[in-house]
């Protein structure tokens, strides 16, 4: 009998430890995991000078994601977001850092820095055409979109030697958030951060200043089936009346952003 007690025993110690350790591995990726990618040796010098502005052991988190997770980075250009979230995801995870050929060129220096002579193994480097994600269905954990989803907005616009005028319409907005939907796995969460627009002006305006509104961005995923779930005032700026465009070296890096967390339906 007590041979048996102790033999049970050491089952239920084992069974513990490996419960324990599988807990450990699940653990999502907090500010801490984050912070740690940030102080990881070799990594860019306008990425370090960066971080003060962007915050990520704040946004990533809202990501809910564990090691091993797949996550796309929506319009990543330079890829500042991609190489911390690859660094938190790990060997086992994948990060696609998704471009078209307008955010590439954005990008271009910041890309060729940070791929040319850098071994970052589980990056997928992923450009399409236009606003085609091309992410297949139900691929991805998480994605993210950082300072972009204006610009499928923005009515696009040419000076005529005395104003700015329409040679275009829009992008398809819905049809660009579907793809979004579609790519996430059920109960993955999609995080937006935008430059806050003014509520007061005409939407054609706001978006000519590379800002958004807000309400707008909220109802437009929600409308495409995502929940709200979060945000986050940690990127807000009083000090921004929201009236100059972004790249405006007076508020350039300093723009008033709000950050939002969605999540598509586990059913």
């Amino acid at each position: 009998m007590h041979s048996f007690l102790h033999q049970w025993f050491t089952v239920l110690v084992l069974v513990s430890a490996v419960l324990n350790s599988a807990s450990v591995l699940a653990a999502e990726i907090d500010s801490a995991a984050v912070r740690t990618a940030m102080s990881e040796e070799g990594r860019l010098p306008d990425d370090l000078a960066r971080d003060s502005r962007s915050k990520p052991e704040v946004v990533i988190p809202l990501l809910h994601i564990e090691a091993g997770a797949t996550v796309v980075d929506i319009f990543g250009s330079g890829g500042y977001y991609s190489e911390l979230l690859a660094s938190v995801v790990g060997a086992e995870g994948e990060v696609w850092l998704h471009n078209n050929d307008g955010f590439e060129a954005w990008g271009i220096n910041g890309l060729r820095d940070r791929f040319d002579k850098r071994d970052l193994g589980n990056i997928n480097r992923h450009t399409r055409s236009g606003i085609n994600l091309d992410l297949g269905e139900e691929t991805m954990d998480a994605a993210i979109i950082v300072m972009a989803l204006h610009d499928i907005y923005v009515i696009p616009k040419r000076y005529n030697g005395e104003e700015y005028v329409p040679v275009g319409s829009p992008a398809n907005a819905t049809y660009f958030l579907e793809q979004i939907y579609t790519a996430l796995k059920p109960g993955s969460r999609f995080v937006v951060v935008e430059h806050a627009g003014d509520a007061s002006m005409e939407s054609e305006e706001v978006f000519d200043l590379h800002r958004m509104i807000e309400v707008r961005a909220r109802n437009e995923v929600e409308n495409v089936g995502f929940h709200f779930i979060e945000s986050s005032d940690a990127l807000r700026n009083p000090k921004d009346d929201r009236s100059m465009i972004v790249f405006d070296s007076d508020i350039k890096g300093q723009t008033d952003r709000f950050v939002l967390s969605f999540e598509k339906p586990s059913n």
